[in-house]
């Protein structure tokens, strides 16, 4: 009866330890979700240094959906981050923010052969990443 119990233990504990290290691996195995960002002006193919989209409320409405598809997974709902990527409610706000915000949304990030985030410029675009920025900015914490 003992011996049963404790394989039983060590089951639980193989399934729970193969199920933390299968979450870890897809980390970085991320499929960018498509945007609707038809409802919003046209800014041109050229990436602006600023958000032509700060206080529009339909921007903000799909940056919204555009964060939680592809930004959420790694820098948390609402944008409060557990800890693993930089929570994105300290962004500074306005065009000095932006800067930082355009450069990171459009070349990613990677140090030592490791992608800790991908480029998302080219995938969803610029009307893409400056939605998302607007919402971030009604999420801005000091």
């Amino acid at each position: 009866m003992r011996n049963i119990g404790r394989m039983l233990l060590l089951a639980a504990t193989g399934v729970a330890g193969l199920s933390v290290a299968s979450s870890l691996m897809a980390h970085g195995n991320v499929t960018p979700q498509a945007v609707d960002t038809s409802a919003l002006p046209d800014i041109g193919e050229e990436w602006l240094q600023h958000n032509p989209y700060r206080g529009n409320a339909e921007a903000v409405k799909i940056g919204e959906s555009a964060y939680g598809q592809n930004c959420a997974r790694c820098h948390g709902l609402d944008a409060e981050s557990g800890g693993i990527a930089p929570d994105l409610r300290y962004l500074e706000v306005g065009d000095s923010g932006d800067e930082w915000f355009v450069q990171r949304y459009q070349h990613g990030s990677s140090h030592d052969g490791k992608v800790y985030m991908p480029p998302f410029g080219d995938i969803l675009g610029q009307k893409t990443g400056w939605a998302i920025r607007a919402w971030l900015e009604t999420k801005h914490q000091e």
